[in-house]
């Protein structure tokens, strides 16, 4: 892993570290980046799933147990 040297805005990392429930700057940065990309690919999914026909919704209600 690379050093960088950043300016950060200590009291938005703050914040960050209060919601990821990291303990240090580094920690908060990593955690916050990663958040990003996972977020990202989140959407991914859910575009991709809400493709028609991509997903039998009804048979995924049906094999849970669900009234559909």
């Amino acid at each position: 892993m690379a050093k960088t040297s950043i300016d950060v805005d200590r009291d938005i990392a703050e914040q960050a570290a209060a919601i990821l429930g990291t303990t240090t700057l580094r920690e908060t940065v990593n955690a916050s980046l990663l958040e990003i990309v996972n977020a990202k690919r989140r959407l991914e999914l859910v575009t991709l799933l809400g493709e028609e026909g991509r997903f039998d919704f009804d048979a995924a209600e049906q094999a849970w147990g669900g009234d559909a």
